[in-house]
């Protein structure tokens, strides 16, 4: 099974360890992730056969500092499949405010009520912290959320962006006043997927490990780069099967013998 659960005493052991940055070997080796765009775009046919959706709406969120055109090959490729997939409509991810809040509701909230469906959310790295969110505040409109790479402990040392995330966001960001955006590390109420590498040069793996919930939570752990989880083949056979599930019928992920090769078995406790 490449999709762990962690037990609570699993997790206390994780928490217990110092909040660390990824080693400056795996920042440097980010380059990878032009090869897994051409992996991507070389196995294109294959990933149109993966399983079918049922047209129900797919809002991507991306990473931080980048914009839709990051997400365009995982939104064409989830067209294909037969979901409504959208970008979405607030420009760079720079600045978490208020305002960006507004927009990404106001956007769920269109996309829910024009299908009549609940909307799936696919976050990669800061965007699947801003997915995990909104789905907190709006459960009823969210079906699944899926990160990738996702800095979702309330410790940002676990990422080496901390200092320029702080840069535009200040040590508080504006939609921490009041409350919100705090105990980044809960689940949402909502079935819910944090696909992670342990070779990721951006965010420690277990700044991405989830939390215990009463919800159905599960970790996938996939070989890839930070900046090419939103391209890896290996993430898109994950998110294919995650989203064509039925809303009242989740199980953890399964990979078929022949996709076993690429999820690492090794679990989280290296």
């Amino acid at each position: 099974m490449a999709s762990i659960a962690m037990t609570h005493e699993e997790f206390e052991l994780e928490s217990s360890l110092s909040p660390s940055p990824p080693s400056p070997l795996w920042t440097m080796c980010e380059g990878r992730a032009f090869f897994e765009l051409g992996a991507f775009y070389l196995t294109r046919p294959f990933l149109s056969q993966l399983p079918k959706g049922d047209g129900h709406s797919v809002m991507v969120l991306p990473g931080f500092m980048a914009s839709n055109s990051s997400t365009a090959p995982m939104r064409r490729l989830l067209k294909d499949l037969n979901y409504d997939a959208h970008g979405w409509n607030s420009g760079r991810n720079l600045k978490v405010d208020h305002a960006l809040l507004h927009r990404l509701e106001t956007q769920l909230a269109k996309l829910n009520d024009d299908s009549g469906e609940k909307v799936s959310l696919v976050g990669w790295s800061l965007g699947g912290v801003l997915a995990r969110e909104l789905a907190k505040l709006h459960s009823d409109r969210v079906r699944f959320v899926i990160s990738l790479g996702s800095p979702i402990s309330d410790d940002r040392a676990h990422t080496n962006a901390a200092k320029l995330f702080e840069f535009f966001n200040g040590k508080e960001p504006e939609v921490m006043v009041g409350g919100r955006f705090e105990g980044l590390n809960i689940a949402p109420p909502v079935p819910t997927t944090s696909i992670l590498t342990k070779t990721d040069g951006v965010v420690h793996w277990r700044g991405s490990v989830q939390h215990p919930s009463k919800s159905p939570t599960e970790n996938i752990e996939v070989y890839a780069s930070h900046c090419g989880l939103g391209v890896n083949p290996s993430v898109m056979v994950a998110v294919a099967d995650r989203l064509a599930q039925s809303e009242d019928d989740w199980a953890p992920f399964d990979p078929s013998p022949a996709q076993q090769w690429m999820f690492p078995k090794t679990g989280f406790g290296a």
